[in-house]
């Protein structure tokens, strides 16, 4: 428990994390690479460098100030994160590392208004909360091997492929000893560990599990990146050889489908699609509405597949295609909303804020609404 002098101290940075916090975390992560480059073997460089995960730990330590005296009330972020963390094999003496340069960053970027109370005070909330990471990730990784799954990362191997669009292309994994895998929920991903030629460092990248319970293998659909950035993407797209060994976390992950009988809707925007479709999959009988969006029919992925599902059990699919028809609108979501329906959403950010600012003018509850994101959790 902290002190309350402790904790009105750090609500009393509020205000400083609000203007530079983003030049904190900027620092924190130059110093702290700089100083332990081996951290860079677990780490997203590509969202390093287009600046994602430095927004997504500036606005982590902002709602952690901002709740220091109610840190329940980030616990679904606490959780969100410890699936990502323990997906990548963030392990508990990687977090004093993190404290330390933390700590360092604060007093870098704020100078003398850093003062020895306010980086006291800190210490100890990031000691509270560094605990509870560690405790809720310890418990996901238990949770992984009683359900028959591994505690860090499994070899497995590259058996086939299936090109889903011009742009899409399904990896199927199936682990090196043969052994049965461990069930998972649809909308859950896994992580993929490899070394790319040419790389220093070992590259790590998230990717949905985009069919159903497979008991014998993994499937990834992967879009092929316009931008030299997607390194694991392009490599996988064109330079891997079928048998290629891949380290596989196990499947993680918050974005499932609720088992209720509610109304669902799900928005999908590009490779999106990827979770969406899979928590489809799973439903027998249910009020279904997709809406597909994507540049155009020749970039969409699993629009048959989709289609075929809907329509075996009742339900509405449309495909939207920017290039012909624009933006999604109010009036089509609306079209396709029922009382109390469940929004689930996945696509780029700029999607999603598009997609969740009409769901809030047709006063849909928050509560309501389910999305994911690519990377980092950014603000929409």
């Amino acid at each position: 428990m902290l002190q309350q002098q402790t904790i009105d101290i750090i609500k009393a940075t509020v205000p400083a994390l609000q203007e530079h916090g983003l030049t904190i975390t900027k620092t924190f992560y130059q110093n702290m690479f700089r100083d332990n480059p081996e951290l860079l073997n677990i780490f997203n460089h590509t969202n390093q460098q287009q600046g994602r995960q430095q927004t997504a730990l500036a606005n982590t330590v902002l709602a952690a100030a901002m709740h220091i005296d109610n840190l329940q009330a980030i616990v679904p972020t606490v959780i969100q994160i410890a699936h990502k963390h323990r997906s990548l094999g963030v392990l508990p003496e990687h977090y004093p590392i993190v404290g330390e340069n933390l700590l360092k960053a604060i007093k870098e970027v704020l100078g003398d208004a850093a003062t020895e109370d306010i980086i006291n005070a800190w210490a100890q909330a990031y000691g509270v909360i560094a605990d509870i990471f560690i405790q809720v990730e310890e418990d996901l990784f238990k949770e992984a091997e009683q359900n028959g799954g591994w505690r860090l990362f499994k070899p497995f191997k590259i058996v086939r492929t299936e090109v889903e669009s011009e742009l899409v292309t399904s990896f199927y994994l199936a682990p090196v000893d043969g052994q049965t895998l461990p069930p998972y929920k649809a909308g859950q991903y896994i992580t993929l560990r490899m070394q790319v030629p040419g790389e220093k460092y070992l590259m790590n990248r998230q990717y949905t599990v985009s069919e159903a319970n497979n008991q014998n293998e993994y499937r990834i659909s992967v879009k092929r990146e316009e931008d030299p950035n997607g390194i694991v993407s392009n490599y996988l797209h064109s330079g891997y050889e079928q048998g290629t060994e891949i380290d596989v976390s196990a499947p993680a992950g918050v974005f499932t489908l609720d088992d209720s009988d509610a109304p669902v809707l799900f928005v999908s925007g590009g490779i999106g699609v990827t979770p969406l479709n899979s928590m489809l999959q799973t439903i027998e009988e249910r009020d279904v509405a997709f809406l597909q969006c994507a540049r155009n029919k020749d970039v969409a992925a699993f629009t048959e597949t989709i289609s075929a599902k809907v329509e075996e059990i009742g339900g509405t699919y449309k495909a939207l295609y920017s290039d012909v028809e624009g933006f999604v609108t109010k009036e089509q979501l609306e079209g396709l909303l029922k009382e109390d329906s469940k929004v689930y959403l996945c696509g780029p950010a700029p999607f999603m804020s598009h997609i969740i600012n009409i769901l809030r003018d047709l006063k849909v509850p928050e509560e309501n609404v389910n999305y994911e994101f690519f990377g980092p959790a950014m603000a929409v």
